[in-house]
This record gives structure tokens, sequence and C-alpha cells, in this order.
């Protein structure tokens, strides 16, 4: 008799003891977070950004940089070796035309000068005399008193006298233009931007002594790679702002492009005239320009960090070439815990801005951070969205499972309040209607 009641409690204890590890198993689910693995069947969901797709002002531009220089810059240098005697302008000197800069030693100029003026007068006496001569011929041979030979030798003597006249007389303006060569003048009006020479200094021609700056207009001279410079026109519009600052405060325009590439560097110059200036644009000063080539005002923009790029290597059979294909895609949600993978054809690009061709629409929810982890149906959950919907029920699960979750839940709101006692060794039929007793109170 007492073998059967052990045997009894026995077996009591084993049901208790699986019915107990059933009910744990049961709730094993409400531990478990969204967007984590665990028991319950959640699926691992994806923290994401979003913005809605807009539209947006985008243009294809043409970017460089050059250096800010004067429109007329003139290097004034010698026409004679020689060495400096005088310096009469400086650096920042404001001069006009034909005005003087240097003087040269001219001691031998002036010599020479002198000679020369003494070989004119000598000429040009013989040239007379010779002249009177060939008159006095002449009346002779009219009255047969001379012959035609006589005469013809006094002709020639004349003209060899005349002709020493003005070898002279072109010695002489040779020896005083190469004596006003001493005198450096300024050929243009302008500032004195740069003066390379001093007192004593030997320079001839191809030496620079003084670099004079017209300060009216300031011009950049740009060299832009073949697209670029094939899409430049004359009087295109050239915003222009000082390198490494955030406003562009001057404005210019295309006055001049040059016909050719140059076979070196394969790049095109393009000359922009500043008509606009701002404040801190001089002579040399480094500057970045942009040329508006085409303008959208209502283009479908997104930035580029946005976008999912796929690289795939193709191999060209007839060929055998290999080459690169890129495509592009970026995700929307559907809803707010599944991404949709869009296939998109790209427009113009400006700096970290895209225009999209199609595969995206207005408003739509653009994911904008955590996309390069997805795939089409991914789940994911917004940042800063509550976890959990209106009716308390974790996102980032599937239907099933939130019926599953639902039941699990209506459970657990009863068994919260259990609190089992042993009272004929099970404890588990007390422990219950007690507790049911309870929640009704």
């Amino acid at each position: 008799m007492k073998i059967n009641l052990l045997e009894k409690r026995i077996a009591i204890l084993f049901i208790g003891l699986l019915l107990t590890v059933t009910w744990s198993c049961s709730r094993g689910g409400d531990s478990a977070q969204p967007g984590f693995g665990g028991g319950g069947g959640f699926t691992r969901a994806t923290t994401v950004e979003v913005r809605d797709v807009q539209r947006a002002e985008i243009s294809d531009q043409i970017r460089s940089f050059g250096s800010v220089r004067a429109q007329d810059n003139v290097r004034v240098t010698p026409q004679i070796n020689m060495n400096i005697r005088e310096i009469r302008a400086d650096l920042g000197d404001t001069v006009r035309t034909g005005q003087v800069l240097a003087i040269l030693q001219n001691d031998p100029y002036v010599e020479a000068v002198r000679r020369d003026e003494l070989q004119v007068e000598q000429a040009r006496s013989a040239m007379q005399r010779d002249s009177i001569n060939l008159g006095r011929q002449q009346t002779l041979f009219e009255r047969d008193l001379l012959s035609q030979a006589e005469l013809d030798n006094a002709r020639t003597t004349y003209l060899g006298s005349r002709a020493s006249l003005q070898n002279a007389l072109a010695t002489l303006s040779q020896s005083r233009q190469n004596l006003g060569y001493t005198r450096i003048i300024s050929p243009v009006d302008g500032v004195v931007t740069r003066r390379l020479a001093s007192p004593g200094d030997v320079v001839g021609p191809g030496n620079t002594v003084f670099e004079i700056s017209n300060l009216v207009g300031y011009e950049i001279r740009v060299n832009l790679p073949l697209r670029d410079w094939s899409q430049a026109e004359v009087g295109q519009t050239v915003h222009i702002r000082l390198s490494g600052m955030d406003d562009f405060n001057s404005r210019g325009t295309i006055t001049r492009i040059s016909p050719e590439l140059d076979p070196v560097t394969g790049l095109g110059e393009v000359v922009i005239s500043v008509n606009e200036r701002g404040s801190g644009m001089f002579p040399g000063v480094l500057v970045e320009t942009r040329i508006n080539v085409e303008t959208k005002p209502n283009a479908i923009v997104i930035p580029r960090s946005a976008m999912v790029e796929n690289v795939q290597t193709v191999i060209e059979p007839e060929s055998n070439v290999i080459r690169l294909s890129r495509t592009y895609a970026a995700f929307v949600t559907q809803g707010d815990t599944v991404a949709v993978r869009r296939n998109l054809e790209l427009g113009i690009q400006q700096g970290d801005r895209i225009e999209i061709l199609s595969g995206l629409e207005p408003n739509e929810k653009l994911i904008i951070t955590g996309q390069s982890s997805l795939e089409d149906g991914s789940r994911i959950r917004i940042s800063g969205a509550p976890r959990f919907d209106r009716g308390g029920q974790p996102l980032g699960i599937s239907g099933q499972e939130t019926t599953s979750s639902s039941s699990t839940d209506t459970t657990s709101d009863t068994t919260l309040t259990e609190q089992p006692r042993r009272g004929d060794g099970s404890g588990m039929g007390q422990g219950q209607g007690r507790s049911g007793t309870s929640a009704r109170n």
C-alpha cells in the first residue's frame, strides 16, 4: 500500500515538472526584442535613416581652378646691352605711357651720334660740290665744249655723293635710336607689379626689368579637359570664388577659347574676364570657377551617399575585351518595416548630388544610411521610430509570428499574476485557481 502511494506521488511530481517546463518554453519568446535573433522566430531588422525623395534644382557644371591676372600685363625689356645708371620707378608706382622708368649708361651712344652727325655734314658738303660740278659740265656739254663721257663721269660722281649722304643719314638715325634706347620707358598705363633689376646691373634684350599691369580689368586663364573644353562657349557666365572660401562672390564671362588642345597635357585654354569683382580678389590669387552648362529647376535629386553601386566584370566574347559594368540602385521603404530595391538611371551629377531620371518618385521614403547591408525585401527599423506598433506588437516579425506572439502575450498577461502554492503536492491546480480569483478581484 505504501509502495502504491509512493509511486503515485512520484508520477504526480513528474507530471508537474513536465508541465512547468512546457509552460516556461511557451513564454520564451517574450524576452526577445525586435531586431535581434532568439526565441519566438523573430527576424533580424536593420536600423536605417530615411528622408523624403524631393525635387530640386541641379546644374551640369564645369569646375576648375586658375590664378587671377591683369588683362594687360606687359614685360618691359631694354633694346640694347648696357648697365643701368638710374631707376626712376619702383614696385607699386603708377606710371603713364612714355614715362621714363630707368636710364642706362649712354656715353658710347652719345659719342656715336656726334660722329655720325659729322659724317652727315661731310657727305652733304661732298654732294653739294658734286652737284655744282655736274651743272657746269652740263653747260659745257650743251655748248659742245665737253664730251659725253666727261658728262657721264660728272653725273656718276654726283650720284655717289648723294648715296653717301643718304647712308650717313641712316647711320645717324640708328645712332640716335640707340641713344633713345638708353631710356627705358613705359609702353602702357598701369602699375609696376615687379622690378627685376637695380642700378649697376647689366641688362639687354630678353632681360625683363619691369612688369606693368593694367589693373582696370582682371582675367582668369583655366585649362580644361576635352569634355569640358568642348562644352565651353564664349559669353557663358562664370561664378568665381576664392580658393577655400564658401561663397561665389565674383562673376565673369568667357571671352576667348583656344581653338586647339595642348599636345602635351591634352587641355584647352579658356580665358575668363572678370565682370563683378568681390572682396579679396587681386592678381595672383588662386580662385575656383564654376560654369553652369545646363540647369534643371525641377529634377528628382538624391545624395550620392544614398546610392548602392554594383560593379561587374564583363568579357566581350567577340573582342575578348574586359570592361566594368556599373549599375546603381537605392532602397525605399514599404510601410515602416520593409526595404524595396529600386534600380536607378542617373542624370546630371553636381558635387554630392545626383539627378535621378527613373527609379524614384517624389515623396517616397529614401533610405540614406544603412542601405549597404540591405537586400530587396529586407526587414528594417527606422531610426527614431517606436519599436512597437500602436497595437502593442513588436515590429519586424511576420504575420503568423505576430499571431503567435499575440496569443503568448495574452497568456503572459494572466500568468504574470500567478503565485503557485503547494497544497496537494503539485501546487498546479490550486495555484491557477487562486490566480484566477485574484485577477477577477
